[in-house]
């Protein structure tokens, strides 16, 4: 089969590009390229097992139909303020009415239609002057909440609804290179049942995930891409009971803070907050262990977990701030014998490690049980500890209890989304046919904002078909 149009990646990117181009009619042959599973065929066997398995070729939590998105917590940003840069690309009103546009397709498919932290302006207006007077500042977003077990339900029914309207789904299938003639992309390499093959098509679009950033950066610099180096984020994941996060649970479901902590002045900032969730351990191809949370419609523990994340940027000389923050957390796994570090709060400012022992008498239980206590400060750089530190302690003032002793962070927490690629308004690359989604291309970051990017491909490319 030569597509029209082949897309390389099936996360939410790539899946609203295509369910884009149905609802608008368009006739054109579809390829859709997944080197996972096919997501009733994803489970991750720690359910079983109580560990990580390191499953092989790939980890079943982040490779698969709807990448990350269908074992994530499933949370909808639901504001254009939220989820990346692509505001400063296509403008913020196009984004909100576009996000307003994919809601109702997440709901069509059984999203939840609860929206969590509209409901109490008063109380919001009181957490947003704790977080003035902390030097802070509160980005308060209409969150609509699918819940981990629901989101895999959700993208479940997306992915029969492709099948069924004609596109074709490849799955355990590996996008290896792009076919580049003479400026123009003429379609991919993939690695199929051992073997490679060449597929041509009109348009090519790369939709790979934070999971795919790196292998798209490879690319840029081969074929001539235009990118630049841009943000990566480093830190950690921070766990407290339930009762230090009610009135902001209650109020918002999620706070976003952001801050400019000295003596660095980096940005810092809050992450996908879980309440009553389950912090998770995730693996990528060169068997790097990262931390994330997860959060279940209808299973609840008894702490909520957030990431921490200090934002890096590099110029000159060092252009490759995902392979550093690779080195960080690799660094990070050594340290923790392949596994996930956990420290508490108190150890850090103590200059001490956290042994097992201590996390065993402690009001916090760590929800990631096979988590290793040790000392993530041994392996963090000393700009993103300090910056994590007094970012905390900045919290602590907008939710008194945050940088309790016996908060755990967790590490590392590292997401890969620094490489931006140089594109027009309608996704266009300086290769003609060939066009970048979602947060490999650096201009998102989540399910929402992903989906939006992916919607207005499926237009730009319906219209041209």
């Amino acid at each position: 089969m030569n597509p029209d149009l082949v897309i390389i990646g099936a996360g939410p990117a790539g899946i609203f590009t295509a369910v884009e181009m149905i609802r608008r009619g368009s006739g054109q042959k579809i390829l859709l390229v997944e080197k996972g599973k096919a997501v009733e065929d994803r489970r991750c066997p720690k359910a079983v097992t109580g560990k990580c398995m390191n499953c092989k070729p790939y980890c079943n939590i982040t490779t698969g139909f709807s990448g990350a998105g269908a074992f994530s917590d499933g949370k909808l940003s639901l504001s254009y303020e939220v989820g990346g840069d692509l505001p400063t690309l296509i403008g913020s009103k196009t984004v909100q009415d576009t996000i307003s546009y994919v809601d109702q397709i997440y709901l069509e498919f059984g999203a939840d239609t609860k929206i969590e932290g509209i409901g109490d302006p008063e109380k919001t207006r009181a957490i947003r002057l704790r977080a003035i007077q902390a030097g802070l500042k509160l980005v308060d977003c209409p969150i609509r909440h699918m819940g981990t077990e629901r989101a895999h339900d959700i993208y479940l029914g997306i992915e029969k609804y492709l099948v069924d309207h004609g596109v074709e789904i490849r799955f355990q299938t590996e996008c290896k290179n792009l076919i580049i003639e003479d400026g123009v992309c003429k379609g991919v390499i993939l690695m199929e049942n051992g073997m490679e093959h060449e597929v041509r098509a009109k348009h090519t679009v790369v939709a790979t995930g934070r999971r795919g950033a790196d292998w798209l950066e490879s690319l840029c610099t081969e074929h001539g891409i235009e990118h630049k180096a841009s943000t990566v984020d480093i830190g950690v994941r921070v766990e407290v009971r339930n009762e230090v996060m009610e009135d902001v649970n209650d109020v918002l479901y999620e706070s976003k803070l952001i801050g400019y902590p000295a003596p660095f002045k980096n940005k810092v900032r809050t992450f996908c907050q879980n309440p009553g969730g389950y912090v998770a351990q995730e693996n990528y191809d060169n068997n790097l262990a990262v931390v994330n949370g997860h959060s279940f419609k209808d299973k609840k523990s008894e702490n909520t977990n957030v990431a921490i994340l200090c934002s890096h940027n590099f110029s000159v000389p060092f252009n490759q701030p995902i392979a550093w923050a690779q080195k960080v957390g690799e660094l990070t796994n050594m340290l923790g014998d392949g596994h996930i570090m956990v420290q508490r709060f108190g150890d850090i400012l103590d200059g001490k490690r956290t042994w097992q022992r201590e996390l065993n008498f402690s009001n916090v239980r760590p929800t990631l049980p096979d988590a290793v206590a040790g000392d993530i400060t041994a392996a963090m750089p000393y700009r993103a500890m300090i910056n994590i530190i007094n970012f905390i302690q900045a919290v602590d003032q907008v939710v008194p209890g945050f940088a309790s002793s016996e908060t755990l962070l967790y590490s590392p927490e590292l997401k890969f989304y620094s490489n931006k690629i140089t594109m027009d308004t309608n996704f266009n690359t300086n290769v003609r046919g060939l066009h970048c989604l979602g947060d490999s291309s650096g201009w998102t970051r989540g399910l929402m904002m992903s989906s939006v990017m992916g919607t207005l491909m499926g237009r730009t490319l319906a219209e041209e078909g």
